[in-house]
């Protein structure tokens, strides 16, 4: 049987189909990311043949701080406050080390690969970079009345969220430093208010992370979406609407919206990381002598 659609019908159609497959794909990655970790965790755990993953890569270094960003570029922050990138197949990019006139580098917000953000808490000012780690420009939150700030992140619109701690506001700057948003004094709403040491920007949502209290998830604009009591984690992240991160030596992630909560054990390489990053198809981890990449086989 043959269907003649007219224009309208048509087009209701392929955006019908669109949508469909937006959704089967955001399945899709979220079904990936859970099968990947858990066949991490639960295969490294086994005897060394049993394994389905190996080594990458091994880049060497006494480092204090590293990212990854979603093209799988390494930046590398060593003890002398030097900024490196390093391409995923271990080749040098780029170096910044202007370390004498912003002091200790706070946070590497690398989730816009053009755009890389530096956060020097002493100083209050955020840094950004290009791709090859170029000067782009200075933002100086003194200049916007903003004096105390722990967690920065890209936004969805490129521009920087902010949570200024003095007036409890989680608020959204251009790059001219310019207040673009801010929501409403967090101190009016909770008994309580945030205190967040990492902020992440993800799914139409901005999540406040909160060691004491837990995560505050919020809409773009201001309005409190969900409270999640996930306590005293570690290398928080949030891929596909999974909220990751470690509890001593335990992974902990929950899938949004869902009673998906799940707690792995770390295999014992793992257990005295540093720091632990995860994609969705490679593990990272910081140890004393330098930072490893895990793949699939």
């Amino acid at each position: 049987m043959i269907y003649n659609l007219t224009y309208r019908q048509a087009s209701i159609v392929k955006r019908q189909s669109s949508v469909v497959r937006k959704c089967l794909t955001s399945h899709v990655s979220r079904l990936t990311i859970f099968f990947f970790i858990s066949t991490f965790l639960v295969f490294h755990s086994a005897s060394a043949q049993d394994s389905l993953f190996k080594i990458s890569i091994t880049i060497k270094g006494d480092f204090e701080n590293f990212t990854v960003d979603n093209l799988g570029n390494y930046f590398l922050l060593d003890k002398q406050n030097q900024l490196k990138k390093v391409a995923a197949n271990g080749d040098s990019v780029g170096v910044f080390n202007n370390v004498r006139q912003y002091g200790k580098l706070y946070y590497i917000d690398a989730t816009n690969p053009l755009k890389i953000l530096l956060y020097y808490k002493d100083y209050n000012t955020i840094v950004v970079l290009d791709r090859f780690l170029n000067l782009l420009n200075v933002i100086d939150l003194r200049k916007a009345g903003i004096f105390q700030v722990r967690a920065i992140a890209q936004s969805y619109d490129n521009n920087v969220w902010v949570f200024d701690e003095l007036e409890s506001k989680l608020k959204r700057i251009g790059d001219d430093g310019s207040v673009i948003f801010e929501s409403t004094d967090l101190r009016m709403v909770f008994d309580s208010t945030p205190q967040p040491v990492r902020i992440v920007d993800r799914d139409n949502f901005v999540y406040l992370y909160d060691p004491a209290q837990g995560f505050f998830v919020f809409d773009y604009y201001g309005g409190l979406k969900n409270k999640l009591p996930f306590l005293q984690l570690r290398d928080v992240q949030v891929i596909e609407k999974i909220i990751m991160g470690r509890r001593g030596n335990k992974l902990t992630m929950y899938e949004t919206g869902s009673l998906n909560l799940r707690e792995y054990d770390l295999p014992g390489e793992f257990k005295g990381a540093d720091k632990i990053k995860i994609n969705s198809n490679a593990i990272y981890a910081l140890k004393e002598d330098g930072i490893k990449c895990y793949l699939i086989k």
